[in-house]
């Protein structure tokens, strides 16, 4: 949920801490700060709110040098404030950490134990004292940082300088995502690719329990037995580009538009190869797939209401009985293990905490056949699991995830159909139809693009509201949580989805006209039972907003409000109608004026509980 971005080279590192901050400032973040080496002195700038504040605290004071760290921080232990901003220093040693350390008070208690003072309420501050602690006795900076972080429980990722030792930066990694950037005389770390790409895109992802040492000539990792270790070049395919923001006024909003680009390219080698196959998945997919007895989905946020639309299409398409839970939950509880079960994690970063510990949860019960649906290569969910289906959705941005989710519904479709395929129960004719669908799947989505200034007005209406009601039925249920979940993000409107059946069991009683209904209402089997619905919101004087297709059979009249996407789109609705969810929530973030990128509490990779 943090950012961390570091540097040693033979120019001043400062400008590219800064840079590499700013590009991290999507993640989600409270304050800022870096710490430099600048001969045998450790000299650090801190502020609370943007980094731009930060950066001009460190041009007033003058800040330069060759070895540097620096980090955005969202609050978890002790508030917002400058002391509780990283990097954290103890007597020569500045650190910046990403994670949660568990066993944090024991050891703040065995420190002051030792003399050492706490100037934060953070987990660490700790891991300085800590390392310093073992300098002292005689190790050098690695040695420290080695017998430090052996005494730490829970995620980190760490990087380290010290003014005894000005030519090197050490780092570690535990449950939090860390690489190494090469360059020629220079290198560097970051916690994010889009960090460092100013600089170099060569990069070595660290694994679990790495530490490594880094100086200007070179770097050296070493693995969790603190041998000397290999670990594979890597060059990054994220582009500068897709970083910057064009002609669109938010992240959120452009990664929006690109969803036609982001969905071809995910179904391109389903395209190419005319139909679905084990091959989608991996080298060991035929074995296991073929095996798949049923499908248990692990997910949290967005990806969660991905993987309940994807339990509709697997039970009706596969066959195969498809359960889905949140991943903070399913870790947490007694559950009961099916080794045939194929155990989906799906993630848009790859290192969500709470869905990489279901995973390790689920195959200490002996679930072995694992698959990881996920954006980001190397990745350690995907790392974790013996099938993957990446995303090409390309780097997303914005903290309210959009794209991320829409190619993630096209690789679950994939999912259900292969299995259908498996099972046989995907004719020929079929699977050409589903093909179709996903070749023509782009325009539909341009099509619902094209309704924005539609939409746009009807955000106006939205700006003065507190609550919202979201209804949908069927597959389209997830999309109703989906928009609901999506305008509650960025434009702190409080909003709820039901299932529109449920009216009458409690929700009716919340309707008025001053809770504005967006129903999700596709010209599917299900639509005559939604008009249903929507009269008994209209009963009550409730104002309904509609979503619906060309093709279904019914207008606008007092106090309903319609907008129609293209005509219905059979087993992929779902899809299309999310793009206008998605647009309504942005707009009404607009007109209300929030951060919409950076919504308030939030982050975009969610590395601890």
């Amino acid at each position: 949920m943090c950012g961390i971005v570091g540097a040693i080279a033979d120019r001043d590192v400062v400008p590219v801490l800064i840079e590499g901050l700013k590009r991290l400032e999507y993640r989600g973040y409270d304050s800022a700060g870096i710490a430099v080496v600048d001969g045998t002195e450790v000299r650090r700038v801190r502020r609370t709110g943007r980094v731009s504040e930060m950066e001009a605290a460190a041009g007033n004071e003058g800040f330069s040098a060759t070895l540097g760290i620096g980090h955005t921080r969202w609050a978890t232990h002790g508030g917002v404030t400058e002391s509780n901003a990283h990097p954290h220093v103890s007597h020569g040693v500045a650190l910046v950490h990403n994670g949660i350390i568990e066993n944090h008070e024991q050891q703040r208690e065995r420190l002051l134990g030792l003399g050492y003072e706490f100037e934060s309420q953070t987990d660490t501050e700790v891991i300085a004292h800590l390392i310093h602690h073992y300098l002292q006795s005689g190790d050098d900076l690695l040695a420290a940082l080695q017998r430090a972080v052996k005494e730490l429980h829970g995620a980190y990722a760490l990087a380290v300088v010290s003014r005894r030792e000005p030519g090197r930066m050490v780092v570690a990694r535990m449950g939090c995502p860390l690489l190494v950037g090469l360059g020629e005389g220079e290198n560097f770390v970051a916690s994010d690719v889009s960090a460092i790409l100013q600089a170099t895109r060569r990069v070595i992802f660290l694994e679990e329990g790495d530490t490594a040492e880094i100086t200007r000539e070179g770097v050296q990792v070493y693995g969790a037995d603190d041998r000397p270790a290999l670990r594979e070049e890597h060059l990054s395919d994220v582009s500068l580009s897709s970083l910057e923001l064009g002609p669109y006024r938010h992240f959120m909003q452009k990664e929006i538009h690109e969803q036609p680009r982001a969905l071809g390219d995910t179904m391109e080698a389903i395209i190419d190869a005319g139909g679905f196959g084990p091959e989608l998945f991996g080298k060991e997919a035929a074995d296991v797939l073929g095996q798949v007895e049923g499908v248990l989905i692990l997910a949290c946020g967005t990806s969660f209401y991905a993987g309940s639309v994807a339990r509709y299409w697997i039970e009706a398409i596969s066959g195969l009985p498809c359960s889905v839970e949140i991943a903070s939950e399913y870790r947490y509880r007694t559950a009961v293990a099916n080794p045939k079960q194929l155990v989906v994690t799906i993630s848009q970063s790859g290192e969500t905490l709470d869905t990489m510990e279901a995973l390790k949860y689920a195959r200490s019960l002996g679930q072995h056949f694992t698959l990881s649906i996920c954006n980001v290569p190397e990745s350690a969910i995907p790392r974790a699991s013996r099938l993957v289906f990446y995303t090409r959705a390309g780097a997303e941005i914005g903290v309210a995830s959009t794209k991320a989710f829409t190619t993630q519904l096209v690789a679950l479709f994939a999912l259900a159909a292969t299995l259908a395929k498996l099972n046989g129960r995907l004719p020929e004719e079929k699977e050409a139809a589903y093909v179709e669908a996903l070749r023509h799947l782009p325009g539909s989505v341009q099509h619902a693009l094209n309704l924005e200034p539609q939409i746009a007005m009807w955000a106006e209406q939205f700006t003065p509201r507190q609550h919202a009601l979201f209804l949908g039925r069927g597959v389209h249920y997830p999309i109703a949580l989906e928009g609901a979940l999506k305008l509650k993000e960025i434009s702190y409107i409080h909003a709820e989805a039901y299932p529109a059946g449920e009216l009458k069991h409690g929700p009716l009683a919340l309707v008025d006209d001053r809770m504005p209904v967006v129903v999700i209402a596709p010209n599917d089997s299900l639509l005559e039972k939604v008009k249903s619905n929507m009269q008994e919101v209209r009963a009550r004087g409730g104002e309904l907003f509609v979503f619906t297709d060309a093709d279904s059979n019914f207008g606008e009249s007092e106090g309903v409000h319609v907008i129609r996407t293209e005509r219905h789109v059979g087993v992929l609705s779902p899809i299309v109608h999310t793009i206008p969810v998605q647009l309504l929530a942005y707009h009404v973030a607009l007109a209300r004026g929030t951060d919409v990128d950076k919504p308030r509490n939030l982050a975009k990779s969610v590395t601890v509980e």
